[in-house]
């Protein structure tokens, strides 16, 4: 099967994933369904343990979902081999994580160009190149010859934004992107995640920051591994903190 123009990037159909751990069974997702289109950008909120991070994983082909049915570009992803996941991850797929993973003893430069050592038929002198265009489009080419240690927090996530675009993927997935930034340098690179929407990019970030999920044009909730609408999830937010209020009560050592 091949897609088309109105067949969706990514279509999930009944998603569960659970965790085996001896006699115990967790589930991690429960019965989730949604479609990204190319051009799309969505965010995926809720608290801790809600499951966005399961469910980025498996849009990522880092995991496998227990159920349901995930196709990717119109292409099942059901039997799909490690090795074979790895060349999609690679071609289709730009990761932005939390925590940068910029390997530390490689420049700026060199971060950018990994993702395209492992392309057939792209030369040196064009992985330069393509990693340079990838650099000036987040405003670092003055530091492809520095460090990631040399770098600011804000200054190696754009770093890390631009090895996620250098091999022109078909999606961006953004797991808290923010999350090891302080408020200036979360608010630059949710601007520069708009401005790569704007300019074409599919993005689908996870966030549990409501501010930053309003960036996105289109806003999953999720709240114990199921999607919710926004006015359910109000609901249940206000009744797990009123029940956490009431533990405090009854055990005030909880505080610490």
């Amino acid at each position: 099967m091949t897609a088309t123009d109105t067949t969706p990037l990514i279509k999930l159909e009944a998603i569960s994933k659970i965790f085996y751990t001896d006699d115990v069974e967790t589930h991690a997702l429960s019965n989730v369904s949604f479609d990204i289109r190319s051009g799309d950008y969505v965010s995926i909120s809720g608290p801790s343990g809600s499951g966005k991070s399961t469910l980025l994983a498996i849009l990522g082909l880092l995991d496998a979902p227990s159920k349901g049915s995930y196709l990717l570009q119109g292409r099942s992803i059901e039997g799909i081999g490690a090795s074979e996941r790895a060349q999609i991850r690679n071609d289709s797929i730009g990761f932005i994580f939390q925590a940068f993973n910029l390997i530390g003893d490689l420049t700026v430069l060199e971060n950018v160009e990994l993702p395209l050592i492992y392309r057939e038929g792209v030369s040196k002198s064009e992985r330069r190149a393509l990693a340079e265009a990838a650099l000036d489009r987040v405003r670092m080419t003055h530091r492809l010859k520095h460090y990631p240690a040399q770098l600011s927090g804000g200054q190696q996530q754009r770093v890390a934004v631009a090895r996620a675009l250098v091999g022109q993927p078909s999606i961006l997935l953004a797991d808290e992107p923010t999350g090891n930034l302080d408020s200036r340098n979360g608010e630059q690179v949710m601007l520069l995640l708009d401005e790569l929407h704007r300019s074409g990019a599919t993005i689908c970030m996870v966030t549990h920051d409501p501010r930053y999920a309003g960036f996105a044009q289109r806003q999953i909730f999720m709240f114990d591994g199921q999607i919710v609408d926004e006015a359910t999830m109000e609901r249940l937010r206000e009744e797990e903190d009123r029940r956490i209020r009431n533990l405090v009560a009854v055990h005030p050592r909880v505080r610490a």
